[in-house]
């Protein structure tokens, strides 16, 4: 049996660096010209990558079973990561069913005064997309609320963006519920949380400058007042359709207590979600049937204003599912790549300009801002650089959530400012 191992090892044929570089020059193209001309979802585009890279491993005389096994290796690796997406899905239903996150966004709305306009314009999305974990829909929701107020206020529009913008994404990069910052360390294989709280050193301190800076801007817009009939409407319909108190807090407590105290994060993430099950019971009357509902297909508002009905229309596990996809396809790839040794052949050639710390950083960085210029997804930007040099930090002796925290802040932060990429469009 030992022997015919061997022969079966001997048998498949050495890539070369040209070989191995094929399937990564054409995800890269893929992406370019599919996702970024023709908008093809990119599940479908990874699994085509996959395919080409599988028929280059049957030319190294790789059997299909072999590959297989990579793939199914690749996923075993991610998949307590994807089961807490799906957690994520739970409780993002689960606490706006309660009510938790509309008090949280009714009582951030109420902080906006003119003089603090742009500082509290960034605060608010902050915390709204921390607490939806979706950028994308505080933008389009709140968002579009206060640049109607700068604009009644005769606040820059750009500055006014800026604030908006800077709010929304630094919420959605440090928000457990977020899709980005749940893919980061599943790519890496460090754990959500410790991710989550590596990227606090960094990130925060950015947020702070920025904050100050539009703290000094604004004061020159002292003295004038809000008329918003956005700001009103929103205010109003949250509070008419949800009854506040202070226990609806309970759900986050529960999770920053199992995330600082360092217990089991998908067990957090479920007593959470059914503590806000119960309180959406008791406070909002929702019945066991609407609790379910908001679990699974994620909770869906019918105040009669859009706007609301849009901001938190929600969660569920089947919100995920497009994230997941993303996270099976791409591992698939990785998979096949990993098995077939051409991933081995590109690490060699990067581990001889990685000699250094710095200089691994500085790879990192480059590779994910490359990879999100080529690309302009914010996915891609941080699955190929972290597929491809997890193994390098781990030979460093790098903790994995260093990778993480550098794929998010360098790839996926540079994707809103490149203008053919979704979010640039958006």
């Amino acid at each position: 049996m030992e022997k015919e191992a061997k022969n079966e090892i001997r048998k498949h044929k050495e890539p070369g660096l040209v070989i191995a570089l094929i399937p990564l020059i054409f995800m890269i193209l893929l992406f370019g010209i599919g996702y970024g001309v023709y908008k093809i979802k990119a599940p479908v585009l990874l699994i085509t990558a996959a395919f080409l890279t599988a028929w280059i491993g049957l030319f190294l005389r790789f059997k299909w079973k072999e590959m297989e096994e990579g793939i199914v290796d690749s996923i075993r690796k991610a998949l307590p990561a994807i089961l807490i997406m799906l957690c994520v899905g739970i409780m993002i239903g689960s606490w706006i069913a309660c009510g938790t996150i509309p008090m949280v966004i009714y009582y951030g709305l109420k902080l906006i005064t003119p003089k603090f306009f742009l500082v509290t314009a960034c605060f608010v999305c902050s915390v709204t997309s921390l607490a939806t974990g979706t950028s994308w829909g505080t933008i389009g929701t709140l968002g579009v609320a206060f640049i109607g107020i700068a604009t009644g206020l005769g606040i820059p529009l750009g500055p006014a963006a800026g604030a908006i913008i800077a709010g929304a994404y630094f919420g959605d990069k440090m928000s457990p519920f977020s899709d980005v910052a749940n893919l980061a360390p599943v790519t890496a294989g460090s754990n959500l949380f410790d991710h989550i709280k590596h990227m606090l050193w960094s990130a925060t301190p950015a947020w702070l400058i920025g904050l100050f800076i539009y703290f000094i801007v604004g004061l020159k817009y002292g003295g004038r007042k809000i008329e918003s009939d956005n700001m009103i409407i929103i205010t109003q319909t949250i509070k008419e359709n949800f009854n506040f108190n202070i226990l609806l807090l309970l759900p986050m407590v529960i999770v920053f207590y199992f995330a600082f105290t360092k217990k089991p994060t998908i067990p957090g993430m479920l007593i959470s979600s059914f503590v806000a099950g119960i309180l959406a019971i008791i406070f909002q009357k929702a019945s066991i049937t609407d609790v379910a509902t908001a679990m699974n297909t994620g909770y869906q508002a019918h105040t009669g204003v859009e706007l609301v009905d849009k901001l938190i229309s929600q969660g569920g596990m089947m919100s995920m599912m497009e994230v997941q996809l993303v996270a099976f396809t791409a591992f698939s790839w990785g998979g096949i790549m990993q098995r077939t040794g051409l991933l081995s052949v590109i690490l060699g050639r990067v581990m001889r300009f990685t000699n250094k710390v710095w200089s691994l950083v500085l790879t990192t960085i480059g590779s994910s801002i490359v990879t999100a210029l080529a690309t302009g997804s914010s996915y891609l930007s941080m699955i190929l650089p972290g597929d491809l040099l997890s193994p390098v930090y781990k030979k460093r002796g790098l903790a994995a959530k260093n990778l993480s925290r550098i794929i998010e802040e360098s790839g996926a932060i540079m994707v809103p400012l490149i203008p053919y990429s979704m979010a640039g469009v958006y």
